[in-house]
């Protein structure tokens, strides 16, 4: 099987349709027809179902779609690896990071990284784990910064993906500045087990479901949001109270709420997860080493 058709055929799944591809690509129409039916010969079934809106991938062109993003990934490892021999003097790095690294560790990590290696590229993409270690593993993104909580491994039995631990970060409770809990010397969630709560992604929610069960109550969940900056404005007007990780109250702090800290509430694990092998890319290992250096 050509890995170039394998190439092109995926620039058509994108794109979704051949006229789409082969503008990317900067052939003719036929040409890429051309080569999609002799990938087709070669694997012995259909790949694509044409039609007037695009194509449409079959169940076997599900599966080598698969397969030819990890080429792409590894296509793109192999580029970097080649620029070690020039010294470094070109480099790019894709990122996929949760959105309160991206607002805290990630710039320092680049910042440092451009005045070590200035002509290292890195190109943030923000995004919650399981988009992130999908961008990895479609070979979209290099490394992710992703986290979990109860120290579980974000990367879970997904094949072909290694996983660093950098740090844990506690969770908080947050509540309005002048609620009444604000002003308990001793307060616990069993406290607030009648207020309204707010929760944000689906690891989070769950976390927090966990959290107020071992506190002997069922949380009323009254509004939900992954932007930590919302969350907070919604409890600094006594919409409700909620638990956030250390990482969002650094990105932004609301002068009108009270933060409270307790094992009881819980941590979260982060760290980064990159394909098997990227850790060779030198530009790939030089983000992480700036990473990792920006949480010691």
């Amino acid at each position: 099987m050509d890995p170039r058709r394998l190439l092109i055929f995926r620039s058509v799944a994108r794109a979704g349709s051949i006229s789409g591809a082969a503008r990317e690509l900067g052939w003719t129409q036929p040409a890429v027809s051309q080569h999609l039916r002799a990938l087709e010969r070669s694997a012995g079934c259909t790949l694509l179902l044409r039609g007037a809106g695009g194509v449409e991938l079959t169940e076997p062109g599900r599966v080598l779609l698969a397969r030819a993003d990890a080429l792409a990934g590894e296509l793109h490892m192999a580029e970097e690896e080649l620029a070690e021999l020039t010294a470094l003097r070109r480099g790019r790095v894709r990122l996929a990071a949760y959105p309160s690294a991206a607002a805290t560790l990630v710039p320092r990590a680049v910042a440092g990284l451009r005045s070590r290696h200035p002509d290292i590229d890195v190109e943030l993409t923000e995004a919650e784990p399981p988009e992130a270690l999908g961008l990895l593993s479609a070979g979209d993104a290099d490394l992710a910064l992703v986290f979990s909580y109860d120290g579980a491994p974000p990367a879970g039995d997904v094949t072909g993906l290694a996983w660093h631990p950098l740090g844990e970060e506690p969770v908080a409770l947050v509540v309005a500045a002048d609620h009444p809990a604000a002003r308990r010397r001793r307060l616990t969630l069993a406290d607030l087990a009648g207020e309204p709560w707010i929760v944000g992604c689906e690891r989070c929610r769950a976390h927090a479901l966990a959290v107020c069960a071992r506190a002997g109550f069922e949380p009323r969940v009254r509004h939900v949001s992954d932007d930590y900056v919302v969350v907070q404005n919604l409890v600094a007007v006594g919409l409700g109270v909620t638990l956030l990780p250390r990482s969002a109250l650094d990105a932004f702090s609301h002068p009108r709420v009270a933060v409270r800290e307790h094992a009881s509430y819980g941590a979260r694990t982060f760290g980064i997860v990159h394909r098997q092998g990227a850790e060779l890319v030198p530009a790939t290992a030089a983000l992480a080493r700036e990473l990792s250096t920006g949480v010691e």
